[in-house]
């Protein structure tokens, strides 16, 4: 169930011949997967594109950067993280196209990260109420209104159960990512948080590199350097236990 390299498999496929009618390479990122379409980041704005292929539009656009969509669950709308006026913050936009929404307005960098099970609200990290280096991961309404912060001391990118009570997410930032098969302080574990009493499950490990956690039924999904190269490795809830999806030897 390599949902990982499907998603980057159709967006350079189905969207980069239409996108760019040459023969110059485009750099495609943080590609994004509802039932029907895909969206992604490429030249600062946001794009869209069917999944059976065709030609890819501009979702977004303006003056500023916006990067890092991501789907609602029903795929209606897609959040993401904009800086338009020097400050990062998160808006929402339909995925049909439509004037983006503004749902963030704190000083410091609000960064969009998944959304709940029920499609109400987003999850977004922010350093808003931190005294330290870490961000903290706060919801905030889709409709409006005050961010929530959740029962965690901090967390950088996560994902929500199926049903909503506990959250896959990676703890802090790991600030030089490009180091490969790196093991030293930095190395991100994955936790499992329950939320009603912030009681914490680990994924087991041995000082890898794992990061993208994506709940599926059971299943957690997620990207692992442990056995060499990154590839994407499953954590059995029932089992507890860790295995490889997609063999990888090659390159990351």
């Amino acid at each position: 169930m390599s949902k990982f390299f499907l998603i980057v498999f159709l967006t350079l496929t189905a969207a980069g011949a239409s996108l760019a009618q040459t023969e110059k390479p485009v750099l495609l990122q943080s590609p994004t997967l509802s039932k029907t379409q895909i969206a992604f980041s490429w030249g600062g704005d946001i794009w869209i594109v069917s999944r059976d292929g065709g030609d890819a539009h501009r979702l977004v656009t303006g003056t500023g950067l916006e990067r890092q969509p991501i789907f609602s669950p029903d795929g209606s709308l897609v959040a993401y993280t904009g800086d338009y006026d020097g400050n990062q913050d998160v808006y929402v936009v339909p995925s049909t196209g439509g004037e983006p929404r503004r749902l963030t307005y704190h000083p410091g960098p609000d960064v969009a990260v998944g959304w709940t099970p029920d499609g109400k609200q987003i999850l977004f990290r922010s350093h808003r109420q931190s005294f330290s280096d870490p961000n903290q991961f706060f919801t905030v309404p889709v409709d409006g209104g005050f961010p929530t912060r959740l029962p965690l001391p901090a967390g950088e990118t996560g994902c929500y159960s199926p049903d909503g009570n506990r959250l896959a997410y990676v703890p802090y930032l790991q600030w030089e990512p490009n180091w490969k098969k790196y093991r030293g302080g930095q190395t991100t574990p994955i936790w499992i948080a329950n939320l009603s009493d912030s009681s914490i499950e680990k994924v087991p490990r041995e000082n890898s590199n794992d990061n993208e956690p994506i709940w599926v039924g059971n299943t957690i999904y997620f990207l692992s350097d442990r056995d060499g190269s990154v590839t994407l490795f499953a954590y059995e809830l029932g089992t507890k236990k860790v295995r490889e999806v997609v063999p990888n030897r090659g390159f990351d």
